[in-house]
């Protein structure tokens, strides 16, 4: 996702990343990963739980990327690190 920033930024997408780890070990990300995006914190791991993200353990959370719409619609999700390109298309209802 950092290195494709301006493919989303083209097209009106705003990313995040979420994490169950606290805020002050996302500083350290962003720090050393140079992430250009913001990191949530989900610390009680609601959101990856929410989103189908946790691993069998429940305490893992396996990186999966959703694109949700204005309406909060989720128009794409994928398990691992889909491409810009492929998480855009999402947006024009192409698969």
């Amino acid at each position: 996702m950092r290195d494709e920033q301006s493919k989303f930024q083209a097209r009106g997408v705003r990313t995040f990343g979420v994490n169950p780890v606290s805020v002050a070990d996302h500083e350290k990300y962003v720090t050393k990963f140079r992430f250009n995006f913001p990191l949530l914190a989900d610390t009680g791991r609601e959101a990856a739980r929410a989103y189908q993200a946790l691993k069998p353990d429940g305490k893992g959370v396996v990186r999966t990327v959703y694109l949700i719409g204005r309406d909060g619609r989720v128009l794409f999700g994928k398990r691992g690190a889909p491409g810009a390109d492929e998480v855009l298309r999402a947006l024009r209802g192409e698969s």
